[in-house]
């Protein structure tokens, strides 16, 4: 092969390696926001990262682990938790996205 042709090879596949890691990258991105999305619907009310503010009226969630967290969310959903909005806004969501919410703010061990 000669020289110059090496160059352009060299080139095109740095590009063809580059596009897909940058894929890849943009893939998890996008993944994570998701997550972070979901989670981010209970800041309504429950304040950042389910921090809240003490003696506001709203629980804080921050002091959950993700199983507690799941456990009472499952719990609205099914009915056999009451609340006020709770209930509601749980039924909206899928088990799936249940366990992402939990996962995303529930405290880690």
């Amino acid at each position: 092969m000669q020289v110059k042709y090496l160059k352009p090879i060299l080139v095109t596949s740095a590009l063809v390696g580059l596009s897909q890691w940058s894929g890849l990258s943009l893939a998890q991105s996008a993944d994570q926001l998701y997550k972070r999305g979901l989670a981010a619907t209970c800041a309504n009310c429950h304040g950042t990262d389910g921090k809240g503010v003490v003696d506001a009226g709203m629980p804080l969630i921050n002091n959950l682990t993700s199983e507690q967290m799941l456990a009472k969310l499952k719990a609205y959903k099914s009915g056999a938790l009451e609340g006020t909005i709770m209930p509601q806004l749980a039924k909206g969501y899928s088990d799936e996205q249940l366990i992402t919410i939990a996962n995303q703010l529930g405290k880690k061990q």
